[in-house]
């Protein structure tokens, strides 16, 4: 049984280490727009740790949320208060995780990350076989470290002449 009342996503929420940045970088290569920003925050009794399970001193500088059309963003930058890890997690570690974008055409999209001097893992995988073929992706890093993916299935994928499950297509 699902959460009563359950209904969409609404927003993908994520910490970096300057928020200025991060906003001008949304805006500049996916075509984000702020909507508002808010903040800062920060607690004199244990709030922080009970609400959002970080240290209690921890103190939020400000918070940006952003619509990117099919998905908002909501962006954090904490104070360096408190010890934190200042690494991003890779897909390794538990909480690993990235944010991935469905283009096109992904010649021209790399082309374009490259052009930008974005960090680019690789060349753009092609999928052939399994429930994933028809699929290319590619991984590359925002300024601060986060993964992020490109991906692209203009012909649709293998999966969906066999599964009776119909996943959300950006096509």
């Amino acid at each position: 049984m699902a959460i009563p009342g359950l209904k969409t996503p609404d927003h993908i929420g994520f910490t970096v280490p300057n928020l200025a940045e991060a906003i001008a970088f949304f805006q500049q290569h996916f075509g984000f727009e702020l909507a508002y920003e808010f903040g800062p925050f920060a607690s004199d009794d244990s709030w922080m740790a009970d609400h959002l399970n970080v240290d209690p001193r921890a103190e939020i500088s400000k918070i940006a949320v952003m619509n990117g059309n099919s998905i908002n963003l909501e962006i954090f930058e904490y104070a360096d208060t408190v010890a934190r890890n200042k690494v991003a997690p890779n897909n390794a570690d538990i909480g690993g995780h990235h944010l991935a974008f469905y283009v096109d055409d992904m010649a021209a999209a790399v082309a374009y990350l490259k052009q930008q001097g974005l960090t680019v893992l690789g060349e753009p995988t092609q999928m052939t076989e399994g429930p994933s073929a028809g699929e290319s992706w590619v991984y590359f890093l925002a300024p601060w470290g986060m993964q992020l993916e490109l991906v692209s299935y203009p012909a649709g994928k293998a999966y969906a002449r066999h599964s009776d499950v119909a996943l959300f297509d950006p096509r």
